[in-house]
């Protein structure tokens, strides 16, 4: 066990001695946002523990800023909005250092009546992890998330609708460690913290955007890596704003390089051995042939889980290291997907995602697209060599609208993830669409407030 993870006893040790009096029952929702309620411990040990807890079933069927809207059909005003089942996966128990006194446990999400809440993202990953099983597969992933740092709070970032703000950095920093050490004391915090909350921290390094930076965490079983991603993408604004700092993970905060999201996976067999590398061309195995076809033959139809929001689509730009072509290459970063690696380490890297990814939703369409190359048996393509920003090949979707049209017409997407995941989430790109185009923005402003 990890450093900072706790069992059930060490917590009760922990408790009796005072030093825990705080547990954190936590889910994801759709926008891969912790939500959940701080329990008093004692409580968490002697109730929910064996009995769960429940909250509200609109967690799972609001927009970004909480507000109830129309079309889910689990949940709404004509159903009463009732509760559902926050079930503690106590695998994930582990202390949270940046709070005191506190521990955190992730939950599975159950309907009162019984039985799994298929839209939970959670557990669609669990449910794409179980298809793997069936043959014996297990999958493994990373993901390098960037986030721009900002001299500013959160409460001054608000109260200024977000202009202006002075980023901590005022050049490239691009693996430079001078330009990084001014941050270090925020991301030496946010390192030995998360450390300490069980993640296993590789690096940090400085990006292109000024004030941008990216902490990488090692790779591990799919689930513990979306896991750790959340509470990761929590703990370090958290932590930037008890250092009197903010950070975001928005894809794209300006017109310069926006905040990626990288995710590799890869699979290995009942042995734990890897089954990606063969005797096949570039060191491939059969298997890792059709496993990357799917992922070019599915990435338009569920680009909508690998970028959900309005904003996601503005990386998509050429130049920009963001990919715009449905390519695959050898070490090639202007592809959208981008193989690494050798032998044990061989892996797809796939570069759509931005840094605003539900993890869970992200790899779960990986897993699926992967599935649909290895039932189809999808012969792979040639390696792209070049600039794919000025290739021939398809294009990723490059609007919300677009992407959200492609998966509901998709058939991989309704038999991989069923009619009532395909629907619940196709009602959030809808509610995301509305909201937008019903906003008059600064550009508009800009332009036309006396010029038109």
């Amino acid at each position: 066990m990890r450093a900072g993870m706790l069992s059930l006893s060490r917590l009760r040790e922990r408790v009796a001695a005072g030093t825990i009096d705080t547990v954190l029952v936590a889910m994801t929702d759709m926008q891969g946002r912790l939500q959940g309620k701080r329990c008093a411990a004692e409580f968490f040990l002697d109730e929910v523990v064996n009995n769960a807890t429940e909250a509200c079933n609109y967690l799972l069927a609001v927009d970004v800023d909480m507000t109830t809207v129309e079309g889910y059909a689990m949940s709404s005003w004509s159903s009463g909005y009732g509760d559902f089942v926050l079930r503690p996966d106590m695998a994930t128990l582990r202390l949270v250092p940046w709070l005191p006194g506190t521990a955190l446990v992730l939950c599975d999400l159950e309907r009162v009546e019984g039985g799994p809440v298929a839209p939970s993202p959670r557990q669609i990953l669990r449910a794409q992890m179980d298809r793997l099983a069936e043959r014996g597969l297990r999958a493994y992933a990373g993901t390098e998330l960037e986030f721009i740092v900002f001299e500013d709070t959160y409460e001054q970032g608000f109260s200024t609708g977000y202009r202006s703000l002075t980023p901590s950095n005022q050049y490239n920093v691009d693996y430079s460690l001078l330009g990084t050490s001014r941050v270090e004391p925020l991301l030496r915090r946010i390192r030995k913290e998360m450390a300490g909350a069980g993640l296993y921290v590789e690096s940090a390094k400085g990006e292109c955007n000024p004030g941008q930076h990216e902490i990488a965490f090692r790779y591990d079983e799919a689930l513990t890596t979306c896991d750790n991603h959340s509470i990761y993408k929590t703990g370090s604004k958290e932590i930037a704003a008890q250092e009197g700092k903010s950070l975001t993970f928005m894809a794209k905060y300006d017109e310069r390089e926006g905040n990626s999201c990288h995710v590799h996976i890869s699979l290995r067999g009942e042995d734990g051995k890897g089954v990606l590398a063969g005797d096949r061309p570039n060191g491939f195995s059969t298997l890792m042939e059709h496993f990357v076809a799917g992922q070019l033959a599915c990435l338009r139809e569920l680009t909508l889980l690998l970028a959900p929001n309005i904003n996601s689509y503005k990386r998509f730009a050429p130049g920009s290291f963001a990919p715009t072509a449905v390519a695959w290459g050898i070490d090639n970063r202007t592809c959208a997907v981008r193989v690494v690696g050798h032998g044990e380490s061989l892996r797809p890297e796939i570069r759509v995602p931005g840094g605003d990814v539900n993890p869970y939703l992200a790899v779960a369409a990986l897993i699926a697209a992967g599935l649909h190359g290895i039932e189809q048996e999808l012969p792979l393509e040639p390696a792209f060599e070049g600039n794919a920003y000025e290739s021939d090949k398809p294009r990723v979707p490059n609007t919300l609208r677009a992407a959200k049209d492609l998966f509901a017409e998709s058939a991989v997407a309704r038999s991989a993830f069923g009619d009532e995941v395909v629907d619940h989430y196709l009602n959030a790109a809808n509610v995301e669409l509305l909201a937008f185009e019903a906003a008059v923005t600064d550009w508009e402003r800009v332009r036309g407030f006396e010029r038109l």
